[in-house]
């Protein structure tokens, strides 16, 4: 069996936490940001986690599972 490739566009958006978790960034924090308030601009440039649902279809992303 060939190995499996890691998907390029998950591997630079994903990022695995040492509890195996997955973090990845807000979106709407790239343009169009004069209409929004500063304190939504700060929130959305923190990192939060994927959600439970989306867990596997990442892990298979990135080769992981």
């Amino acid at each position: 069996m060939p190995k499996m490739k890691t998907n390029s566009g998950a591997k630079k958006r994903f990022v695995l936490t040492g509890s195996g978790k997955i973090k990845r960034k807000h979106a709407y924090k790239s343009h169009i940001l004069t209409k929004k308030s500063t304190k939504r601009k700060r929130n959305l440039s923190y990192f939060t986690t994927v959600n439970k649902a989306d867990m596997n279809n990442i892990l298979l992303c990135l080769a992981m599972k």
